[in-house]
């Protein structure tokens, strides 16, 4: 052994280096993994005992001084500029390809500015959020499905990933600057399965009106512009009665896709229509929470699922299909 390290320190002692490339034969002769100093170290794992003390120390100095060689001959090349004017100036420089916009930006985006154009200013929101915000002011009852771990990603106690953006209505009516005409974009959480109708995280576009003398005539003819303007005149749509505990009377309203090609009968379940979104009038255990009078002030508000939305408006039949990060269906959006 002693040999061995005896020539392992003559040779680093006759290295010369002047300028990276042979810097980088140093490397390949010593630092690698099939390298003189792990050859040695491999044999070493071969003595005994009494050997191992009488060469370990040894050894390891070695292994440190072809180490401090390496690293103060890169400083000095560093330091002198060597190995610079080795850069061949005349090959091509490398393509970087510009990328662009997510079709869910777009989507929200669009949805911004029409909703704009109705008189609603944007407004955002965190996206992990307390019981209070996301849960109590809104109306759900202490054992309500949506506070179980199974329907809820939580964080901590009382602290979760927000359900929905209506924690950002919450924090509005909190202000008290009424009216209110406001849309709330952003991502929302739910532990929910993944299939191509639904994921365990999605994109919302909630709304929030409140003013005095607001009816639920106000909230439908709304919707109607929005579908109008977004998906084209003759777009045909329904209200059906649903339940939230945040609005009352409320209301999901479907989009007519119908059953004419297989993938959009599996999308609607066979019916031909595609829920994408909820509405209702603002209860008002939910304006009293938020120290709004109910008896003077009222309101209503509701929920879009943008990722849906996207799905019928670019003719994607699976949600996951956003998700995937497929660089082939992305690039179809960059020049948007």
């Amino acid at each position: 052994m002693k040999e061995q390290i005896d020539n392992l320190v003559d040779e680093l002692k006759n290295f010369k280096i002047s300028s990276k490339d042979e810097l980088e034969k140093f490397r390949l002769k010593f630092l690698v993994k099939k390298g003189l100093v792990n050859d040695l170290f491999n044999e070493f794992k071969s003595l005994t005992g009494e050997e191992k003390k009488k060469w370990g120390k040894e050894l390891n100095v070695a292994k440190q001084k072809v180490e401090s060689f390496y690293k103060s001959s890169l400083e000095q090349l560093e330091e002198s500029g060597v190995g610079n004017s080795e850069v061949e100036s005349e090959l091509p420089g490398y393509f970087s390809e510009l990328g662009g916009r997510h079709p869910i930006s777009y989507v929200v985006e669009e949805m911004n500015q029409i909703f704009e154009r109705l008189g609603f200013s944007v407004s955002v929101g965190p996206e992990v959020e307390d019981d209070w915000h996301n849960f109590s002011a809104l109306n759900f009852p202490p054992n309500h499905p949506a506070r179980d771990m199974q329907d809820t990603f939580f964080v901590e106690d009382d602290i979760a990933l927000r359900t929905h953006t209506s924690s950002v209505q919450v924090r509005l009516m909190e202000e008290g600057n009424l009216p209110i005409r406001s849309v709330m974009p952003g991502r929302v959480y739910r532990n929910e399965a993944i299939s191509a109708r639904s994921n365990c995280f999605f994109h919302q576009v909630e709304g929030l009106y409140i003013n005095k003398g607001v009816s639920f005539l106000d909230l439908k003819q709304t919707l109607y512009n929005f579908v109008q303007e977004f998906f084209g005149a003759n777009t045909k749509v329904r209200f059906r009665a649903s339940y939230f505990p945040f609005t009352e009377p409320s209301a999901e309203m479907d989009i007519f896709l119908g059953t004419e090609t297989e993938s959009d009968y599996k999308l609607t379940k066979g019916t031909g229509w595609l829920e994408i979104l909820g509405c209702g009038m603002v209860d008002p255990n939910v304006l009293e929470n938020c120290k709004i009078d109910s008896n003077e002030y009222s309101g209503f508000a509701f929920g879009l699922g943008v990722d849906r939305i996207a799905m019928l408006k670019y003719g994607v039949k699976d949600l996951r299909t956003f998700f995937n990060n497929d660089k082939r269906f992305l690039d179809q959006f960059a020049t948007l």
